[in-house]
């Protein structure tokens, strides 16, 4: 019920008084239009306290540009090792706090020699590689021979370099492509062949980009890149990589709410072949001493 000590009073009502059907003279269209004019800014009612006569102006357009992410995926680990470069990426893209897609592919192929591989919003994601393919398309329509196509790819790090500017652009605009994109493939001889020299980038949201030869993404860059770093060397055979890549998955999904055990294992090698596995889940242990102890004496059943 309402309180006796609530009281009532005016809220702005505009009244507009319709026009008359017939056709006035110019001096009584003239006098009926300043009427008109007169009783929709005289007459007002209120009910709101503190009212005012002032007109209501019409609400501003909502911001239309990327200013936070919606639906997102997590780290994305890289290694270079003896003849190409390994990718892993768990399938998982989350709707804030709840993991709302669980067979999201993160590992993109862009050609015969370059790989891409991204974390952040995934709607961002697909449109970097529909610009990327429409990109290679483009590059294999207009060869100068068919024959030739494939020295007309663009190489792993062209592509990097290309994504650097999109990235540095979208974010001059304030309207930023939100992702963290590692480039994998290998770079090419001045006569446009694939050279033997593996390649390993990542450029950020904002453009800043860089080259190594252990990179993670995400939460990876906290937890799985310290790992990475302290077992990594440059003579690594690709069975040594993979179990690298997946025992920091593995950790991960311990330790990232936001991570999966079903994972994606890519590579690109020196033969100029980008294979990209299905998707497949880790093996998982819970009954570590840590995992299982009461926390803090406090008589839980062990959970965080």
């Amino acid at each position: 019920g309402f309180s006796d000590k609530q009281t009532w009073t005016a809220l702005p009502v505009r009244i507009i008084v319709p026009a008359q059907q017939s056709h006035p003279s110019s001096n009584e269209h003239t006098a009926a239009s300043t009427a008109t004019h007169q009783q929709s800014h005289t007459m007002s009612l209120s009910l709101q306290a503190g009212g005012s006569a002032t007109r209501a102006l019409p609400s501003a357009a909502g911001t239309t540009h990327t200013t936070s992410p919606i639906t997102t995926g997590t780290s994305v680990l890289a290694v270079k090792y003896r003849s190409g470069v390994l990718l892993a990426a768990d399938t998982l893209v989350s709707y804030g706090s709840m993991a709302k897609f669980k067979n999201a592919r993160r590992l993109l192929p862009i050609n015969s020699r370059t790989l891409i591989g991204g974390s952040g919003e995934y709607s961002d994601l697909q449109s970097v590689s529909d610009l990327l393919k429409r990109n290679a398309l483009e590059d294999k329509c207009t060869a100068d021979s068919l024959y030739e196509e494939e020295n007309n790819e663009e190489c792993a790090k062209e592509v990097w370099s290309y994504l650097r500017a999109v990235m540095y652009n979208r974010r001059s605009k304030m309207n930023p492509l939100w992702n963290d994109i590692v480039v994998a493939g290998f770079k090419q001889n001045d006569d446009g062949t694939t050279s033997d020299e593996p390649f390993l980038g990542v450029v950020d949201k904002i453009g800043t980009a860089y080259e190594d030869d252990v990179l993670a993404t995400g939460f990876g860059g906290y937890i799985a890149l310290p790992l990475m770093r302290e077992k990594y060397r440059p003579d690594m055979e690709e069975g040594e990589a993979r179990a690298l890549l997946e025992d920091c998955l593995r950790i991960l999904f311990y330790r990232d709410c936001r991570a999966l055990n079903r994972v994606q294992i890519a590579k690109v090698t020196r033969e100029g072949k980008v294979l990209v596995s299905e998707p497949y889940e880790l093996d998982t242990f819970w009954d570590f001493k840590g995992f299982v102890d009461t926390k803090a004496g406090l008589g839980t059943d062990g959970g965080w």
